[in-house]
C-alpha cells in the first residue's frame, strides 16, 4: 500500500467542488424564452409607454402650434367660459396661461324710455371700454388660465373692434 498515493487522492478531493451533472436538454425556460405572461406584460408596457410619450408630444405640439397661430401685429378676441369677451394682444402664451395686454371689453348700457316699464321698449347700446378705468383700477395686463378660455381668434385690422381700438389710441380718448 502506497501512502503517498492515498494522500494525494485525499488532497485532490478538496480541490474541486462537486457539481451537479449537466443535462443535455438544458433548462426549459432558457430555450423557450420568457413565459407568455411576461411577454404580454412587456408588450403592454411598451404600448403604454408609447401612448404616454405620444400624449406629451401632442400637448407640446399643440402649445407650440397655438403660439405660432398668434399674429402679434393684430389684436385677439378671447372668449371665456363665463361669457366674458376681452380684446387685446397676447404678449405671452404658455401651456397653463395666456397674458393679454392692451385690453378692451364690451360694455352694454341699457336705456329705458321714460314712462315705460316694459322691457320691450328698452334699447341696448354696446360700447368698447378700455380696461383700467374701473373702480379697482387694474393694470393693463391680464393673466388668463387656459382652462377658462373657450377659444380665441385673431382680429382683422379692418374689423370694427380693431378700428375702434386704433381710433382710441389715435385720439388718446379716455373712453
Amino acid at each position: 500500500m502506497d501512502v503517498r498515493r492515498q494522500g494525494q487522492a485525499a488532497d485532490n478531493s478538496y480541490a474541486e467542488a462537486p457539481t451537479a451533472p449537466r443535462s443535455s436538454a438544458g433548462s426549459v425556460a432558457s430555450k423557450m424564452g420568457a413565459s407568455p405572461v411576461a411577454k404580454i406584460l412587456g408588450i403592454l408596457l411598451i404600448i403604454v409607454s408609447v401612448c404616454v410619450i405620444g400624449w406629451f408630444g401632442t400637448m407640446a405640439y399643440s402649445s407650440l402650434r397655438a403660439d405660432a397661430a398668434v399674429k402679434s401685429s393684430e389684436y385677439q378676441a378671447v372668449f371665456l367660459t363665463n361669457g366674458q369677451v376681452y380684446f387685446g394682444k397676447f404678449s405671452h402664451v404658455s401651456s397653463s396661461y395666456v397674458e393679454l395686454t392692451k385690453i378692451f371689453y364690451l360694455q352694454v348700457q341699457q336705456q329705458v324710455q321714460p314712462g315705460s316699464s316694459s322691457t320691450n321698449n328698452s334699447q341696448q347700446q354696446v360700447s368698447l371700454a378700455k380696461l383700467g378705468g374701473e373702480l379697482h383700477g387694474p393694470e393693463d395686463e391680464m393673466f388668463i388660465s387656459r382652462d377658462q378660455i373657450l377659444f380665441w381668434e385673431n382680429l382683422k385690422p379692418s374689423g370694427k373692434v380693431s378700428t375702434a381700438i386704433a381710433n382710441y389710441y389715435k385720439t388718446g380718448s379716455s373712453n
